[in-house]
């Protein structure tokens, strides 16, 4: 699983450790991601998306549908899961 939210498309950067010596050795930034659950009634089903905390707030405050439209015109969604019952 890549670490990528399909909502933002937030991934991980990198940067410096810094010791207390002022040594700099590299190291990664990873996203806050989780695999969540959504019910999307505009087509009846359950889909798994990869979001970010920051895409869950996306989420809460546009509503699941715009986002998603939002994503898809910006090219961050890449595939949407959907749950089989």
């Amino acid at each position: 699983m890549s670490k990528v939210c399909q909502i933002t498309g937030k991934k991980a950067i990198t940067g410096n450790n810094v010791s207390h010596s002022k040594r700099r050795t590299k190291r990664k930034f990873n996203v806050n991601v989780f695999n969540r659950k959504f019910f999307w009634p505009e087509t009846g089903q359950w889909i798994r998306l990869t979001v970010s905390a920051a895409g869950l707030r996306n989420i809460n405050r546009m509503g699941l549908d715009a986002a998603l439209k939002k994503a898809a015109a910006e090219g961050h969604l890449t595939e949407i899961r959907t749950l089989e019952k």
